[in-house]
């Protein structure tokens, strides 16, 4: 490693949590070409405590384990720099954040590198889906360490005969946990750690189990039932309202409803990019959205759209809050409403089991039936292809079958 490298544990003082207390990280600073990250310990510390820790000499008894600690972080640093022949950021942090010795055969070795990397980039809820799908795979190996070609799809049928008989697990929670491993493979065959030879998947290996998609629209006479329903309590008030926001709205998801700022709404048009979106398309152009009246309403009863610019218009989330504490909000908010939504629904008569996915695919197949073209519905939902679209239609009814075929023989 040259000696221009440097690197050091930082308190990062730009946002207080809410005990009172800062992030410490790794600080990687390479000189040329100029480059200089910040990589998160998982530790926090008040300035008070970090002073007393790590900027003092010798720290007292109290505070000697966490200074080892830190020491203990900083020393596995700096020899995994220094054993780089060409040091690479990108290169460093694949070892430093894998807890073990590199081993590019090793499918753990990868998972770790890119759940990191989407801890990095604040996709909270995908880490956490690629950490159970690790988690999954090494209780069915029964070892920590699982080489790539031990991955075979004849391993991959007994897994999901493991899931499915032992586990008492869908079919669908089988495809949720092997998809991850897919594009791990993809990453390692990229880097070419792994011969494209063992890839186990595909047309005449492993295919990964893919059940049809139960279509999650409500029909007219059901949606207008809930809209008239009225709530039995605050929780299935608010539930009722973000449920029908998000109908209104496109589809909006729950993240991307709180995810709203001041400066996303101007003259009653709502214009916003998916958090999905936004990372796998960044060409993708930014949706318009005339907001109706009821979305305003909503606005007006929970938000507050006054604020500065950069302000969340919905309080459930804060900017000083980091993406872990960000996503567990957005994840209870959104349990909340598919919650009271559910028991809102079931007082009324709806015998479906709705969430707020079904706001989504209820804006889809009611656009589509009220003659919306499946290009506008697509664009509205911000898919990337129509077959994405096709697979939220919940299709035509008896009724409007009917009337179709009634309007045949008008000649």
């Amino acid at each position: 490693m040259g000696t221009d490298i440097h690197l050091s544990i930082y308190l990062d003082t730009r946002r207080v949590k809410k005990n009172g207390k800062y992030p410490v990280k790794l600080r990687v600073f390479v000189p040329f070409p100029r480059e200089q990250k910040f990589y998160n310990l998982s530790l926090e510390y008040t300035e008070e405590e970090f002073k007393n820790i790590w900027e003092t000499k010798k720290p007292k008894k109290e505070y000697k384990e966490d200074n080892i600690k830190l020491n203990a972080i900083l020393t596995k640093a700096n020899q995994i720099a220094a054993s780089l022949e060409h040091f690479t950021t990108k290169e460093f942090e694949n070892i430093f954040f894998s807890n073990r010795s590199v081993n590019k055969n090793d499918v753990a070795y990868y998972y770790n590198i890119y759940i990191n990397k989407l801890k990095e980039n604040k996709q909270i809820g995908t880490a956490s889906n690629y950490e159970l799908s690790l988690k999954s795979l090494i209780a069915f190996y029964g070892k920590d360490m699982i080489p790539f070609y031990a991955i075979t799809p004849d391993w991959l049928e007994k897994y999901e005969r493991y899931m499915i008989d032992e586990k008492k697990l869908s079919q669908t929670t089988v495809g949720i946990y092997l998809r991850p491993l897919r594009a791990i493979f993809n990453n390692a065959i990229e880097d070419k750690a792994v011969k494209i030879e063992l890839y186990p998947f595909g047309k005449r290996k492993y295919i990964i189990p893919a059940p049809k998609s139960v279509k999650k629209a409500l029909n007219k006479k059901s949606l207008s039932t809930l809209y008239n329903c009225p709530p039995k309590s605050s929780e299935q008030e608010i539930a009722k309202d973000f449920w029908f926001f998000s109908y209104v709205c496109y589809g909006m998801n729950v993240k991307d409803i709180l995810q709203l700022k001041v400066s996303n709404v101007k003259d009653g048009v709502l214009t916003f990019k998916r958090a999905k979106t936004s990372r796998t398309n960044k060409n993708h152009l930014p949706l318009s959205i005339p907001l109706h009246s009821f979305a305003l309403n909503v606005i007006k009863k929970y938000g507050n759209i006054n604020g500065k610019p950069d302000e969340y218009i919905f309080k459930i989330i804060n900017k000083n809050q980091s993406a872990e504490e960000q996503h567990e909000k957005i994840k209870n908010f959104t349990r909340l409403i598919n919650q009271h939504i559910l028991s809102l629904a079931q007082s009324c008569g709806i015998e479906e089991k709705i969430s707020t996915y079904w706001a989504r695919h209820t804006f889809a197949t009611n656009a589509i039936l009220q003659g919306e073209s499946m290009e506008f519905v697509s664009e509205a939902l911000q898919h990337s292809n129509l077959s994405t679209t096709k697979g939220y239609f919940a299709g035509f009814e008896n009724e409007k079958k009917k009337e179709i075929s009634e309007k045949l023989m008008d000649l």
